[in-house]
C-alpha cells in the first residue's frame, strides 16, 4: 500500500488517518506456468479488499525486473553449487526498490505501507505519538530528514517475525516505509480481518515457500531452466558411490537424498560441482553436517554502516540466523578488511549452507546480512583430522621405541 498526508496513527487500525491507496505486485509470468498459480486469485482479493475500503486500487508488473535480477541470480548461484534465497532479494531489488520508486514517483505517495511483521525504531519511538500538525512538510518528510538512521527491529511477534526477509534492504526504503503490523500479534490481524468483513483472505492458506515455485516438484521445475548434470551419490565416510542423480543443483545440505535402491535413508552433506559429486552420510545428525564458522561476502549493513563496535574493536557478540523462524544463536564477528565478515558460533549448527544469507541482531535490532560464501571444516573433517594426528603421533612413538634397542 502506498500513503499519502498522514494525519494521525494509532495501534488499534494501523492505517486509520492516511490517505492509502492499494497496489497489486505481479513478479511471475503466470503464462509460462506449468503448475499451481495463485496470481489471479491473488489479485482479485486485493481488489475485493480495496472495494471494501473505498481506497483506489493499482496493479503493476515486474516481471521482467524480476527475471533479471531475481531469478537469473537464483539460477546462476544454483549452477554454481550454492542454495539462494530470492525472497530476500526480491524484497531488496522489487518490492523496497522499483515498486518503492513507483509509489513515490507515479503515485506521488510519501510512503508505503507493507504488511511484512516487523518494526522501525521511528514507528516505535515517535511516529504513534506524533501529533498531526497543518505545515508545509508532511509526518513523513520530517522523519526522513532526521540524521539518525532507521533501525530495523523484530516483531512484536517473535513467531512471525520477517526482519530475516528485510534484511538486505536500504536505508533509504526503511525510512520511507511503514510495518502497520509490526506491533500485532498474527491472530489479532485476524481479528481485525474478520471484524472488518475480509472473510474471503482469512480463509486464505498462507504462502509458504519460494513464490514462483509453488505446490510444485522442485527438481522438475529446476530441470526446466537448467542443463541436467547427472552424477554420483557418494558416502563422506568411505568414498562407496551409491547411486546416482541429475544433478548438484537439486540438493541442498542436510536434506535427504533419495537413493534408488536404498531403503535406509542418507543426507547430503557436501557437493564438488567439478566432478558433479554430491556426499552424503548415513544418519540425519551426521558430524558432517555440523559447523561452527562462516564467511560472508561483503555484508549489507541497515545502518549503511558496520556497528561502531565492530569497528572500533574488529569483533562483537551478537546473534544469528541463516533460516526465516530457526532460533537465533549467540556468535562472535570480526570484521575483514573488505567489509567481509566472519562468524564463529557459539556451538556447532546443523547444515550451514553456502548461497543462503547470514543474518545478524543485536537485541531486538536487525543488523543486516551477508550470504555465506565459505564454511569452516565440520565436526566430522576434526574429528578425522584429530584421530590421523593420533595415529602419526602412535607411529611416531613406536618407530622411536623400534630404533632405540633400550626401550
Amino acid at each position: 500500500m502506498v500513503m499519502n498526508n498522514p494525519r494521525y496513527h494509532t495501534p488499534i487500525f494501523p492505517l486509520l488517518g492516511y490517505q492509502v491507496t492499494g497496489v497489486y505486485m505481479n513478479n511471475w509470468d503466470v503464462v509460462d506456468e506449468h503448475g499451481i498459480c495463485s496470481a489471479e486469485k491473488d489479485c482479485e482479493d486485493a481488489y475485493r479488499v480495496c472495494q471494501t475500503l473505498d481506497i483506489p486500487f493499482h496493479q503493476v508488473s515486474y516481471v521482467k525486473e524480476y527475471w533479471h535480477e531475481v531469478f537469473s541470480y537464483f539460477l546462476s548461484e544454483y549452477e554454481k553449487g550454492r542454495t539462494p534465497n530470492p525472497d530476500i532479494l526480491c524484497n531488496k531489488h522489487i518490492k523496497f526498490n522499483h515498486f518503492l520508486n513507483y509509489a513515490i514517483d507515479n503515485l506521488g505517495a510519501d510512503a508505503i505501507a507493507t504488511g511484512h511483521y516487523s518494526r522501525t525504531s521511528h514507528e516505535d519511538e515517535e511516529i504513534f505519538q506524533h501529533q498531526y500538525s497543518r505545515g508545509p512538510q508532511t509526518l513523513f518528510r520530517n522523519r526522513f530528514e532526521k540524521r539518525n538512521y532507521v533501525k530495523l527491529l523484530q516483531a512484536a511477534d517473535h513467531f512471525k517475525d520477517q526482519t530475516f526477509f528485510l534484511s538486505q534492504i536500504s536505508q533509504y526504503a526503511l525510512r520511507k516505509t511503514l510495518f502497520p503490523l509490526g506491533g500485532l500479534t498474527k491472530d489479532f490481524v485476524k481479528k481485525i480481518a474478520a471484524e472488518a468483513g475480509f472473510h474471503h483472505v482469512l480463509k486464505r492458506k498462507e504462502s509458504m515457500g519460494i513464490c514462483f515455485i509453488g505446490e510444485r516438484n522442485f527438481e522438475k521445475f529446476i530441470l526446466e531452466y537448467l542443463e541436467p548434470q547427472p552424477g554420483n551419490f557418494v558416502s563422506i565416510e568411505d568414498g562407496k558411490i551409491l547411486g546416482t542423480h541429475k544433478g548438484w543443483f537439486l540438493f541442498t545440505l542436510g536434506q535427504r537424498a533419495r537413493i534408488g535402491g536404498l531403503r535406509d535413508a542418507w543426507f547430503v552433506v557436501d557437493k564438488d560441482v567439478a566432478t558433479s559429486d554430491v556426499f552424503v552420510a548415513p544418519c540425519t545428525d551426521h558430524p558432517a553436517l555440523y559447523r561452527d564458522l562462516l564467511r560472508t561476502d561483503r555484508m549489507h549493513w541497515i545502518s549503511e554502516e558496520p556497528p561502531a563496535e565492530l569497528v572500533n574493536t574488529k569483533m562483537m557478540e551478537c546473534h544469528f540466523r541463516f533460516q526465516h523462524q530457526m532460533a537465533l544463536i549467540p556468535c562472535v564477528l570480526t570484521l575483514n578488511q573488505d567489509g567481509t565478515v566472519w562468524a564463529t558460533l557459539v556451538k556447532p549448527i546443523r547444515a550451514l549452507t553456502p548461497g543462503q544469507f547470514a543474518v545478524f541482531y543485536k537485541g531486538q535490532e536487525c543488523l543486516g546480512s551477508g550470504k555465506i560464501m565459505r564454511l569452516g571444516p565440520s565436526l566430522y573433517t576434526l574429528q578425522m583430522g584429530q584421530d590421523r594426528m593420533k595415529s602419526a603421533a602412535n607411529l611416531t612413538t613406536k618407530s622411536v621405541k623400534d630404533a632405540d634397542p633400550l626401550t
